[in-house]
């Protein structure tokens, strides 16, 4: 028999023990201020206290790796969720900050016994961002942070049996 851990269609997530960590890039702050907003309403919809959550704001993308990396070092944590903005320009910057946002957390999640939700948008034009925090395709800050919830009751679940 299949052994289901953490199905979406029986999932019921009390997050009011969790402590989540977020840090946010303050680069294209209109966007990433409205993935924080879409996280925050979903932590506390999953019953999340707010004196259980950490918010971080760091100048740009870059910048969430470290932190986040300083948050997991307290391990105070069970999760902790990145947000940010990286819109394409005409210069290859967009390409280095993408790839050491991306290798940094995956790092991470291989260093750390905690998950590190990726919420980096990296779009082509802001319109592409602004469609994806809070738009016509949803709020990805609310996404990761249902993510992070799901990504800590797996782990819980699977050390439990």
């Amino acid at each position: 028999m299949i052994s289901y851990i953490n199905n979406p269609e029986t999932r019921n997530i009390d997050g009011s023990k969790y402590r989540i960590g977020i840090v946010v890039a303050e680069w294209h702050f209109d966007v990433s201020e409205k993935l924080l907003k879409g996280a925050l309403e979903t932590l506390r919809r999953y019953s999340v206290k707010e004196d259980n959550i950490t918010v971080i704001k760091v100048p740009g993308s870059v910048e969430i790796v470290s932190t986040a990396k300083w948050l997991a070092q307290t391990k105070k944590y069970d999760a902790i969720i990145c947000l940010g903005c990286v819109i394409q320009g005409e210069t290859k910057h967009f390409d280095y900050v993408c790839d050491i946002v991306t290798q940094g957390l995956t790092q991470l999640n291989l260093t750390f016994d905690i998950p590190f939700i990726f919420g980096i948008l990296t779009t082509y034009n802001k319109q592409q961002a602004i469609e994806r925090a809070g738009g016509k395709f949803g709020n990805k800050g609310s996404e990761c942070a249902e993510a992070a919830l799901v990504m800590i009751e797996n782990k819980n679940k699977i050390f439990d049996q």
